[in-house]
């Protein structure tokens, strides 16, 4: 067991590579029980664990601080025993049956004839990878992955079997079905299974179908805003969930956090308090009760209108101004940037989950995504803060170009020195597919990334990954990670936009140009793309 390299993950993340997974269960128990100065979340996967901090000074520090991580002081074993019930029917049974020369019964014998260890999760809240104790299931993925696997699906792919929690495309091959629910945020700890529990499957004949749980939904009095128009989307957020990755959820949030703190701080609300997320405009809102506001972020037109309809105040982007009862207020559409925050006094007061109000699109938790007639409760103000005065914008987008820093790695190396050329040479194009899990790039000149050709077309084991992430698909055309990104990717990442520049990132609107420029992950000063090079070997173990 040994730590095998370190890499930068982004100024802020380190990616710790390690022997075996027994090591990287080690490793992750050991910086659980025992945090990094700064650590805000530890993601394990297969042969990695995903280092996260706060600042760089805190990751720096780290980088150092790991290489003495003693692997054979695991701290004291806190996993439990987990057994879930299943009824072996699925629709791939009699193919893996044939795929391991076991046929059906001797696949299901295998199945649960072994204990599973859970090692990891991050496709999705619930789902947790688990290896067995022999390679006799050891199956390749389908060839054409499903569009919706049902939920409580047991399936196996490559070396592991996982449950899926919840309906979602997936392309494992389905061995059986369990009524167990394996995320249920009316539990203590919503995971069933959490990484080092050790589990056992238990062949049963009948299931009762999986019934989803409901949540009672809080009526809503008092002063609020009642949206009467969401726009393209509107959404609830505030600076998200950080440190829950090793359940598979993402940290979420704000996508431009510069622009939501300004809101708050015009307001005299804390910075962490809810605001309405809005993207392209369209929003439009009724005060119940008297309101102060603030609008920052994408710039767009405002308009306040009294319960007649007739014009009521002026109203400017990033100042605050009044809202009175009855009154209207509508965000036009944008002339810069993408993304607009709408801020209220005291808060909007939804119903937190897992410590945040912020509305995840990837996993579905957190408030819905705001509809007409949503009624949106206003906390109490803050006794003994001020409403601020205007400020200029955070806004930092060119009107047509913008430009974002980048640090190379943690697999660049999976990249030839044309591909890095392309990424700081070219014009990269946002495509209207993007959206809070990503942003989508497509070339200004039709030169995709080629991955080196001594890598072939293998691909990486899953691993974690950070907001900021330029994660390449075979395409060659890069997706940059925003708030609401998988856990963990299998695709590799070639770069990584420093964290200060994501505020940016998240304002690219459909059809923007995107420059890149590289900056050492150590000092994050400029480089040349002519020292690219000497930024890869800085990134080797």
């Amino acid at each position: 067991m040994s730590l095998t390299g370190i890499r930068w993950a982004g100024p802020r993340a380190l990616l710790v590579e390690l022997s075996d997974l027994p090591s990287v269960l080690a490793f992750h128990s050991t910086l659980l029980a025992e945090p990094l100065p700064g650590q805000l979340d530890t993601v394990a996967a297969a042969a990695t664990v995903l280092l996260k901090f706060g600042t760089h000074a805190e990751a720096l520090a780290a980088r150092t601080a790991v290489g003495h991580v003693d692997l054979g002081a695991v701290p004291r074993d806190s996993s439990r025993d987990v057994t879930i019930e299943v009824v072996y029917d699925g629709e791939d049974l009699a193919e893996v049956g044939i795929l391991t020369g076991l046929g059906r019964d001797g696949v299901v014998a295998a199945h649960t004839g072994q204990l599973w260890t859970a090692a990891f999760g991050g496709f999705a809240p619930g789902f947790t990878y688990l290896l067995g104790e022999n390679h006799t299931l050891d199956v390749p993925r389908r060839s054409s992955p499903r569009t919706a696997v049902p939920a409580g699906s047991v399936a196996l792919g490559g070396t592991f079997s996982a449950v899926y929690p919840r309906q979602s495309p997936g392309g494992w091959q389905l061995i059986g079905r369990t009524t167990a629910v394996l995320w249920d945020l009316g539990r203590e700890s919503p995971a069933l299974v959490r990484p080092g529990d050790a589990v056992r499957y238990v062949a049963v004949r009948e299931a009762v179908a999986l019934t989803p749980t409901g949540h009672a939904v809080r009526e809503v009095t008092g002063p609020a805003l009642v949206v009467d128009s969401p726009g393209l989307q509107s959404l609830v957020q505030d600076l998200g969930r950080p440190g829950l990755g090793d359940l598979g959820v993402s940290a979420a949030g704000a996508v431009d956090q510069q622009s939501t703190r300004q809101a708050n701080r015009l307001v005299g609300n804390e910075p962490g308090a809810a605001v309405v997320e809005t993207v392209l405009g369209g929003l439009s809102v009724r005060a119940v009760g008297d309101q102060v506001v603030a609008v920052t972020g994408a710039v767009v037109p405002l308009e306040t209108r009294d319960a007649s309809g007739a014009p009521a105040r002026r109203a400017a982007m990033c100042a605050p101004f009044a809202l009175l009862d009855g009154e209207t207020l509508s965000l036009g559409e944008p002339t810069l940037g993408a993304r607009s925050y709408l801020a209220v006094r005291g808060g909007i007061d939804a119903d937190p989950v897992l410590g945040s109000r912020s509305s995840d699109s990837m996993s579905g938790i957190g408030p819905a995504p705001l509809s007409a007639g949503t009624r949106l409760p206003v906390g109490r103000a803050p006794l003994f803060q001020m409403v601020g005065a205007p400020e200029e914008s955070t806004l930092r987008l060119g009107v047509s170009s913008a430009e974002l820093r980048i640090t190379l790695g943690p697999r660049d190396d999976w990249f030839g020195s044309r591909a890095l050329e392309a990424l700081t040479g070219e014009d990269w194009i946002t495509t209207v597919q993007s959206n809070r899990i990503g942003v989508r790039l497509r070339p200004g000149s039709n030169r995709a990334l080629e991955r080196n050709p001594e890598r072939g077309a293998g691909e990486l084991p899953s691993e974690g990954a950070v907001a900021g992430a330029l994660q390449v698909p075979p395409s060659g055309h890069p997706v940059l990670f925003l708030a609401d990104h998988p856990v963990t990717g299998g695709y590799p990442v070639i770069a990584v936009v420093v964290p200060e520049d994501l505020p940016t990132a998240a304002q690219l609107p459909p059809g923007h140009r995107v420059r890149f420029t590289i900056v050492d992950p150590a000092t994050l000063e400029p480089l040349e793309s002519a020292a690219a090079g000497a930024v890869t070997e800085g990134n080797q173990p």
